[in-house]
């Protein structure tokens, strides 16, 4: 880059008001410290726990995941509130107000509900700000496991049965809801329809603990998704959006690999215990792969994605391919999958970083 060309100023967003906080904020200190500094300026701003957005230092080592990091003190930050600038203003603790300068785009790494959901893409939207990942639409249906599955079982991609349970109906008609539950298999998963990184999520074996299961997802969120459990591989795939018109484009697949009687939870995703191992490229052949590859991209498609996603699913000769989840805003932390996979596809961590902001400075909402 020369002299006389300007970096691209990125807004680095992260924290936030869900159950994935700490997520969020590990996320972005891996991106802090692997995004090409001779490209790009980051200002970064959390979200803190009560909503406000709150200036933060540009350094990673605060936010490693073994410190439990959370967004706290800092300035305020206060965005736009027009489309005709990309300012940011700043105020202190007085009330002193400084300038920030105009950023070329926001980066939102927030997991979970409140920036994950289509909320802070909406307010990017309205002030006409460019940003990184999905916008509205496919951020809000992607998030809600119930909307998710009806989009896809729409377009032919198989998913597991599985039903839908209000806070309001479990207290109304809870033997309603346990006859339901008849109709399944055990095991089930029991899960918060809004939230991710396996948070307030529980394997039910026998009815036995479904009360249980169900005030832990409810604690979580006002309505919750029982699933039935599908034996088989446990396989990913990454997925990018794709560039001046074409179809989107996918990643070699990666595996999952747990101890027996186990299943991929909060600590297996984030703290790498050794209930679970990941295997990127997995050991699939060619045509198991390409069939993981395309529906990848026709449910990146189905939700109208753009920019990334990681697209979960079960892979087993009694199942065949069955679809989990869809995720817009994957975890970056050095042992996530979603950089994992495309490392193993040929894109470097870094590199990744870099065309998921030239894909957000190019996406037309």
């Amino acid at each position: 880059m020369s002299e006389h060309q300007r970096k691209t100023r990125v807004a680095l967003l992260f924290g936030g008001r869900s159950s994935e906080h700490l997520i969020s904020c590990a996320t972005a200190g891996s991106v802090l410290a692997h995004i090409d500094r001779d490209r790009y300026e980051v200002v970064p701003i959390g979200i803190a726990r009560d909503g406000r957005f709150v200036l933060q230092a540009d350094d990673p080592a605060p936010l490693a995941l073994e410190r439990s990091p959370e967004v706290v003190g800092g300035d305020a930050v206060l965005l736009p509130t027009a489309k005709d600038s990309r300012a940011l203003t700043a105020v202190d603790a007085a009330g002193a107000m400084r300038e920030l300068g105009e950023v070329d785009v926001v980066f939102p790494i927030l997991h979970g509900r409140f920036g994950e959901d289509g909320t802070v893409q909406g307010m990017l939207d309205l002030v006409d700000i460019p940003y990184v990942g999905n916008g509205v639409l496919a951020s809000a249906v992607a998030m809600d496991k119930h909307f998710a599955k009806t989009v896809l079982e729409h377009v032919g991609i198989r998913v597991a049965p599985w039903m839908t349970v209000s806070r309001g109906e479990w207290r109304r008609e809870p033997d309603a809801v346990r006859a339901r539950l008849g109709d399944f298999p055990f095991p089930v998963f029991v899960k918060p329809a809004r939230a991710g990184s396996s948070v307030g999520v529980s394997r039910v074996d026998s009815v036995l603990d479904f009360d249980r299961a169900m005030e832990v997802a409810l604690a979580e969120d006002s309505r919750v998704l029982v699933e039935v459990g599908v034996s088989g591989r446990e396989v990913e795939v990454g997925v990018l959006g794709g560039r001046d018109g074409e179809r989107p484009r996918a990643s070699l697949p990666g595996e999952i690999v747990l101890e027996e009687g186990t299943y991929y939870d909060f600590d297996a995703k984030y703290r790498g215990t050794p209930t679970a191992r990941t295997e990127c490229p997995a050991d699939l052949d060619e045509a198991t792969v390409h069939a993981l590859q395309d529906t990848a991209i026709r449910a990146f498609e189905a939700i109208e994605g753009s920019g990334l996603a990681r697209v979960d699913f079960f892979v087993s000769p009694e199942h065949g391919i069955v679809l989990n989840e869809i995720n817009t805003m994957p975890g970056f932390t050095s042992i996530s999958m979603f950089p994992v996979v495309w490392q193993a596809s040929g894109i470097e961590y870094g590199d990744l970083i870099t065309e998921l902001i030239e894909l957000g400075l190019a996406e037309e909402r």
